[in-house]
């Protein structure tokens, strides 16, 4: 783990950033897209986060193996301390604390900026279902990262001919951090 390097996104990383997310569309629930971005789409969803947030990537020996980052929660200017994470590792690179590093590294530069209530919306089954295309990897995941679930909704996406629910997770920085 000490070639891993945690830094900013830059715009040139979009290309692999698609890449390894497409996997997750194309293959899994975990997104309810249904077809993966275009190369210029996805470029402007990094130009467009990164420019408000952090956004961070994980690179080993020049190679991208995952990216985090923080978005806007609600439009509302009584949410300014609350924003939503997401992450997403090249699918051969899970296990080995990269989702760790990067979620270190984005609450560090939240807590920096004053943020207090992190926010995640994460696919799973449906409750009493396995298998089709998702697990609870991911939930897993936020709650060793220290979230809590909040809310679910019920079979609200529909994906590979199955419908799959929705939990939020949310995560409080502590506050002294936040000031």
């Amino acid at each position: 783990m000490e070639n891993i390097k945690i830094r900013p996104v830059a715009l040139n990383d979009s290309d692999r950033l698609l890449e390894i997310y497409s996997y997750y569309v194309r293959e899994t629930a975990v997104s309810f897209e249904l077809e993966p971005p275009s190369a210029e789409e996805f470029a402007e969803r990094v130009r467009r986060i990164s420019s408000h947030f952090p956004y961070l990537v994980a690179e080993e020996n020049g190679r991208l193996l995952g990216y985090a980052y923080a978005n806007i929660f609600k439009d509302r200017a009584a949410y300014d301390k609350c924003v939503e994470v997401t992450i997403y590792l090249d699918k051969d690179e899970r296990g080995r604390g990269l989702g760790r590093m990067l979620y270190v590294a984005l609450e560090t530069a939240l807590a920096e900026r004053g943020i207090t209530n992190l926010y995640s919306c994460i696919g799973v089954p449906v409750s009493g279902e396995t298998g089709f295309r998702i697990d609870r990897a991911s939930e897993r995941f936020h709650h060793r990262m220290g979230y809590d679930i909040c809310g679910e909704f019920h079979k609200c996406g529909y994906k590979f001919g199955h419908y799959y629910s929705m939990i939020w997770m949310e995560k409080f920085l502590p506050p002294a951090a936040a000031e």
